[in-house]
């Protein structure tokens, strides 16, 4: 009897394992068994994702999301299928916990509170938040929205900087940018908020760019990286592989001049001081 018990008791912790993920598979398991990898994007975001006149799914982390599927097949030496599900700055956590999506590739800053939830892989960008105004809007910077309408996209760390910051603003949360800047041009609100980098899509991509002005220092430090599941070493290895070969082979910075360079989607210069520290994130071989 006490045999019996004993074989039932160890069944038990060992189902209890289980449910909390003892057994659950890796990242690169779980591509290997279906032959997919799913990848969170953006899909009205240029020039990092968005849909192009051509009804193709496009953009700078999307093609560096392209590498590391390369850098995958290479790791499990056969064909994967690439796939890309939209994401946003509130659903992109939950697509990961609940494995809909393997990676995040988008505009997602890395901070310390969403480490809690997700891990990330080396920046790959950096820029800092702004404002977007029509021009002769009195507002100037983050001093200059206490009473104003400020648009944010939910879930975004402009939303959480400008509550804290500046609890007095009228702060008007949105699902998307699309939503965001449609509130802006129909005047519901008197600024949208965001990183600088993407202000600036959208002011290429408005009918009117003349009318739409980016204001203000950067108010935050918004390092750019790929999410993915905790605690999964060698998937987050794979990743930071692919972008350190491309940033060592030069790949990274082609890439770059294509989307951001003097012809390219939206020109935005690359600083020495970032491309320095880019560069100093390559870890030796």
């Amino acid at each position: 009897m006490r045999r019996v018990l004993s074989v039932v008791a160890v069944a038990v912790v060992v189902l209890g394992l289980a449910g909390t993920g003892w057994a659950a598979e890796s990242t690169l398991e779980k591509i290997n068994r279906t032959g997919v990898f799913t990848v969170g994007a953006r899909s009205a975001s240029p020039p990092f994702g968005y849909i192009n006149k051509q009804n193709e799914w496009v953009g700078f982390s999307i093609d560096l999301a392209r590498l590391v599927h390369k850098n995958i097949e290479k790791k499990l030496n056969k064909a994967i299928k690439f796939e890309l599900k939209e994401s946003t700055p509130a659903t992109r956590i939950p697509l990961l916990s609940s494995v809909a999506v393997d990676l995040i590739s988008g505009t997602m800053t890395d901070t310390r509170p969403r480490r809690d939830s997700v891990d990330f892989s080396l920046t790959f960008f950096v820029t800092g938040a702004q404002f977007l105004v029509k021009e002769g809007s009195p507002i100037r910077g983050i001093q200059d929205i206490a009473g104003k309408r400020v648009g944010a996209q939910q879930g975004s760390t402009n939303e959480r900087i400008i509550r804290e910051r500046v609890p007095q603003a009228q702060l008007v949360v949105f699902p998307d940018q699309a939503a965001a800047f449609t509130a802006l041009v129909q005047g519901r609100v008197d600024t949208y908020t965001n990183d600088g980098i993407q202000l600036a899509g959208i002011k290429a991509k408005a009918p009117n760019p003349a009318e739409w002005k980016i204001v203000g220092d950067f108010y935050s430090y918004e390092p750019y990286g790929m999410a993915m599941r905790k605690n999964d070493s060698d998937f987050r290895a794979v990743v930071n592989n692919a972008l350190m070969e491309a940033i060592e082979g030069g790949e990274y910075f082609k890439l770059y001049d294509k989307w951001f360079g003097p012809k390219g989607e939206l020109p935005y210069p690359m600083t020495d001081d970032v491309k320095r520290f880019l560069i100093y994130e390559v870890v030796p071989k």
